[in-house]
């Protein structure tokens, strides 16, 4: 007859795991009463995921861009679960996270568009471009409509549709 011990990091763990189901669902986070899910920000660089919500987890991975758009999945005292743009999902201390929004731009679904995403004078494809953005690069969100979002990145500002980015909810409106 085999015995399991359960630690009292393996429970928080676990209870924290049943949240985070809980909550996927769309309620309000049990600390902070906020929406979940919803987007928030990375704040400083070097920011290690952990496999846990305590800092005797393993770490899986650091984060190494400041302003990388993340999904809070979960909350658990100090500790927000949260998920990439890879689907990679991990818990973060919650002061390296910040809520100025962003987002990451996707790769364009457009093989003859070399990679590249077009940033939009105004909320219309066939407006003139104001830069071109390539998939990855992290941008502010000034605000966004039913299809568009206005984003600002290194000096420049336009729109672009809310489906070539990552870190908005498709019927998502922020003024």
């Amino acid at each position: 007859m085999s015995s399991s011990r359960i630690t009292l990091a393996s429970l928080a763990l676990l209870l924290a795991s049943g949240a985070a189901r809980a909550e996927d669902a769309g309620s309000v986070g049990s600390v902070t009463k906020l929406p979940i899910p919803r987007f928030v920000s990375l704040k400083p660089s070097d920011t290690p995921m952990r496999e846990g919500p305590s800092k005797d987890h393993r770490i899986k991975w650091v984060f190494k861009r400041e302003g990388l758009p993340v999904e809070v999945i979960a909350e658990h005292e100090q500790w927000r679960r949260i998920r990439d743009s890879e689907s990679t999902d991990g818990w973060v201390f919650h002061a390296r996270l910040s809520n100025r929004r962003t987002v990451v731009v996707r790769p364009p679904k457009d093989p003859k568009a070399n990679g590249e995403q077009r940033l939009l004078k105004e909320e219309n494809e066939n407006a003139a471009v104001v830069a071109k953005v390539q998939p990855g690069v992290v941008a502010n969100i000034e605000r966004c409509s039913k299809e568009w979002c206005k984003v600002s990145v290194e000096g420049y500002s336009g729109f672009i549709r809310k489906a070539l980015v990552w870190g908005v909810y498709p019927d998502e409106v922020i003024k």
